[in-house]
């Protein structure tokens, strides 16, 4: 008997129980039982071996539910499965001589698992059946460059953000267009599904075409396809910076600051904690700084920890 309770001391403190409430469950089962906190027993011979083995499987059967019912960090035995669009240059795409996955994003998402001591799988799906991915939980998480909005977070919890960001106007050197209110009646390329789309379809008289890619819109500019295309500063940046080739300039998007965020399903608050207290720790000790570093030479701004901010 005194083995088995050592045992319940040891389950329940895997399953992340604080030394109060172990104690408060071992004493009751010890009274249930008729122990004394020395472990004799008070029953006979008889009731022992009955009460004995019931409260085994019945003690052992409800812990097991309660350690089984979190999906989050302490799921440590099943990897991290996470969906990207890998065409999302610099946050995530396929390196050309290896094909392995890279980018700001990849690194990042790494970085938490380690904190979660969980492998990470990604699933390389369009950007457009990330959300739907997660609530019908083939993924666990979405790490794609997606910018928190309040129409996105109706279906699917965020992280704390990670990156800010804002939109930008792409257009070839010769263009006359200057800003957005000239993006009325032009053709418009656009990622399916991204915050480049909305704006898009808001534009006065304009023809928005949408591609399962970025760089499927990027390219629809560069053939003549369109007339500009509405995507994410950094991504813009990098874009004319690697491809100066393609005679395209930016144009910021005014008053757009935006903040990406990690989306996981809604019914999985407990994932939602892990990675927020992993990216917390990530600020603290300067990993994520060195991260953003890496991928964008400059210094992590300040984030606030939640966006859109309360008001």
């Amino acid at each position: 008997m005194q083995e088995y309770l050592q045992n319940v001391h040891k389950y329940v403190a895997f399953c992340g129980l604080g030394r109060y409430n172990r104690e408060y469950i071992i004493e009751n089962l010890m009274r249930v039982v008729g122990l004394d906190r020395k472990g004799s027993m008070k029953f006979t011979k008889k009731w022992k071996t009955y009460i004995a083995t019931g409260l085994i499987i019945a003690s052992f059967g409800m812990l097991a539910a309660g350690c089984g019912s979190s999906s989050g960090s302490a799921d440590t035995d099943k990897p991290l499965i996470v969906g990207t669009n890998a065409t999302f240059v610099p946050f995530e795409s396929k390196d050309d001589k290896t094909q392995q996955l890279t980018g700001f994003d990849i690194d990042m998402v790494n970085a938490i698992a380690q904190h979660l001591h969980r492998k990470v799988e990604f699933k390389n799906v369009t950007f457009d059946s990330l959300i739907p991915s997660l609530n019908t939980h083939d993924i666990d998480m979405a790490a794609s460059g997606m910018t928190i909005t309040p129409e996105r977070a109706q279906k699917v919890l965020f992280s704390m953000p990670y990156y800010q960001s804002g939109m930008a106007i792409m257009v070839k050197d010769n263009s006359p267009i200057k800003n957005y209110e000239e993006l009325a009646g032009k053709t418009i390329a656009v990622q399916l599904g991204s915050t480049g789309a909305t704006l898009a379809h808001k534009i006065p008289g304009a023809q928005v075409k949408e591609f399962n890619h970025s760089n499927e819109a990027l390219l629809e500019l560069q053939n003549g396809g369109a007339d500009a295309v509405l995507v994410d500063l950094p991504v813009a940046q990098y874009y004319v910076a690697h491809h100066k080739e393609s005679h395209e300039k930016v144009i910021p998007y005014a008053n757009t600051k935006e903040y990406f965020g990690f989306a996981i399903a809604k019914n999985n608050p407990e994932l939602q904690k892990a990675v927020n207290e992993a990216l917390t720790e990530m600020k603290k000790d300067g990993e994520l700084n060195k991260i953003y570093q890496k991928w964008f030479h400059v210094d992590a701004p300040d984030m606030p920890i939640q966006w859109p901010e309360s008001k």
